[in-house]
């Protein structure tokens, strides 16, 4: 779940943007490694470079503020080349992906809110290439069917949610609900990089930009767990909710999918967990966070996975930690299993949501390194 975002057109951002992440160009004003500096505070964003060659790009990044922040590479009309969350106060962070020639801006979000103190930067010349290793063709390609699979396995189950909300059954609805999102929440990357979908369908109330209507499955999770009641317009959110998952489902297969997007959409996910399903955020209502949980930790794995070949070549030691963590993680996960789901997260303590904390920051620190180890 992301703050609302505007649309542009694929094939403006694809002629704007891709995403093989490796080895930073040197570019003026930059870091020895190539790297542009970028230093946040909680009023600022201040970026060394405002123009630099197109292609191979890092971003080092430096959280001075008080406040954790995230940044955001943006392709015109909010269009996301990549992002990383979770940056904490006094903390450093690597970003890396491949821009091609173009109008970017980079965007630091303290307090991870609203538009963001934004920087506009240009990326010159028509990039850098380098050849890179046949296998992260196959795995593109693989991955690419994987989010259609999931994208169309999704509407069938959506739609058993929404026509149990038309047909005001709040039993069969809260049913529904929490396996109707696991499709999205494995792929929702590919999903946020459209910009304008997320907000309509995944949004929570807090999330809301200024004159934003509030749509989609967090509206719904209010009205049957806390209202307990389905109304009217309730039931024309539900066909609402449908038509803009069809439209998801239409523009998945004309998304930007590249072994930078998968190793950084992987991070993403965990990044997911970390700030809306470990703290009982994002189902506060219904408290099924654990099934959003383990689709996240299976999204990020399913990437991992495809690209492990060539990551486990080029770094073996942090594909060894991956699989280590991945393994860890998926085991805490089956402590609580219940049936065919998971027990109610308003049942997980202090310390063992502590511990599933820990459990996910052992995996998402060696995870953001995976887009550099695809493409050395």
């Amino acid at each position: 779940m992301r703050a609302v975002r505007l649309s542009v057109s694929v094939a403006a951002a694809a002629a704007l943007t891709a995403g093989v992440a490796g080895c930073a160009e040197k570019s003026d004003g930059a870091s020895g490694d190539g790297a542009i500096q970028v230093t946040a505070t909680d009023s600022k964003c201040d970026v060394s470079d405002k123009e630099f060659p197109a292609g191979h790009v890092k971003l080092a990044v430096e959280n001075k503020g008080s406040k954790v922040t995230e940044v955001y590479i943006y392709a015109p009309g909010d269009r996301i080349v990549t992002e990383r969350e979770n940056i904490g106060p006094g903390t450093k962070a690597e970003i890396t992906a491949e821009v091609r020639a173009g109008d970017y801006q980079i965007a630091c979000k303290p307090g991870m809110k609203g538009h963001g103190i934004r920087q506009d930067v240009k990326a010159s010349g028509k990039g850098a290439a380098k050849k890179l290793d046949p296998r992260l063709d196959k795995a593109v390609a693989e991955y690419r069917k994987y989010v259609q699979t999931q994208a169309d396995e999704t509407l069938p189950l959506a739609q058993k949610f929404a026509d149990a909300v038309k047909a005001g059954d709040i039993d069969a609805a809260k049913a529904a609900y929490a396996p109707s999102r696991i499709g999205w929440e494995r792929t929702e990357p590919v999903a946020e990089s459209f910009g304008d979908i997320d907000p309509k369908v995944d949004v929570r109330e807090d999330g809301l930009e200024k004159g934003q209507k509030w749509t989609g499955w967090h509206k719904l999770e209010k009205a049957l767990w806390q209202d307990e009641k389905i109304t009217g317009a309730d039931k024309k959110l539900a066909d609402t909710l449908m038509k803009d998952l069809k439209d998801w489902v239409q523009k998945v297969g004309r998304a930007d999918i590249n072994p930078t997007s998968m190793a950084n959409g992987a991070k993403e996910l965990l990044d997911e967990v970390a700030t809306g399903k470990v703290t009982g955020e994002e189902e506060r209502y219904s408290h099924t966070d654990l099934v959003d949980f383990k689709a996240n930790v299976e999204g990020a794995q399913k990437s991992y996975e495809l690209l492990r070949p060539v990551a486990a070549k080029n770094d073996p030691e942090l594909a060894k930690e991956l699989d280590t963590q991945f393994k860890a993680i998926n085991k805490q996960l089956a402590g609580y299993e219940e049936g065919d789901g998971y027990v109610s997260y308003d049942t997980v303590g202090k310390k063992e949501r502590k511990e599933l904390s820990d459990g996910v920051n052992a995996l998402a620190e060696p995870l953001s390194k995976l887009a550099a180890a695809v493409v050395k």
